[in-house]
């Protein structure tokens, strides 16, 4: 496969910008969001240089909800933290105040169960790194069959109740269990 060198570029200034939050916030959050008329900073970058790439027209459906995920925990020795179906607001205040938690010593483990900024949380691992944080695994240099591991954060409604329980109202996007979703790289 030839990687074009407009791409190339695009990779390098994506990884020294992951190497700059890590170092400055001790983490660098990605968050995927396919609403239409929404274009990528990847896109933007081919655009901007004259490069071409077609974006992929989707949208946020249940099938395929907006995430955001951690880079930089797996190198302090933690899982990293994938939040699905949630408003990129909230995802930030989240994964941003557990990370900092686990960057003084705390560590999540299974089955816990926490609150963060009003929000209650399971976590649960995640079967399937590998199909999701596909910038995370980039980063580490770990091929999708030999993933980083990662840890679910389902979060229960503005009720306290999580997806499986009765009344649990989803919001825009529902949230799929563990191992139920796979993000898919644009064609």
């Amino acid at each position: 496969m030839t990687i074009s060198p407009a791409i190339q570029a695009y990779w390098d200034q994506e990884r020294r910008e992951i190497i700059e939050h890590i170092r400055r916030f001790g983490v660098h959050l990605v968050y995927v969001s396919n609403e239409v008329g929404e274009e990528c900073t990847c896109c933007a970058y081919l655009r901007s240089v004259g490069a071409e790439r077609d974006p992929v027209p989707t949208e946020d459906t249940p099938e395929n909800p907006p995430f955001c995920y951690t880079v930089g925990l797996y190198g302090i020795g933690h899982p990293e933290l994938l939040v699905i179906g949630m408003e990129r607001d909230a995802c930030g205040t989240v994964l941003n105040a557990l990370s900092g938690a686990i960057h003084v010593g705390r560590d999540l483990v299974p089955g816990e169960q926490l609150t963060v900024a009003g929000t209650d949380l399971l976590v649960e691992e995640l079967p399937n790194p590998g199909q999701i944080l596909f910038d995370a695994n980039g980063f580490y240099e770990r091929p999708p069959m030999a993933s980083l591991p990662a840890l679910q954060l389902t979060w229960a409604d503005g009720r306290g109740r999580f997806p499986w329980e009765e009344g649990h109202e989803s919001g825009p996007w529902p949230q799929p269990r563990p191992g139920e979703f796979r993000a898919d790289l644009p064609g």
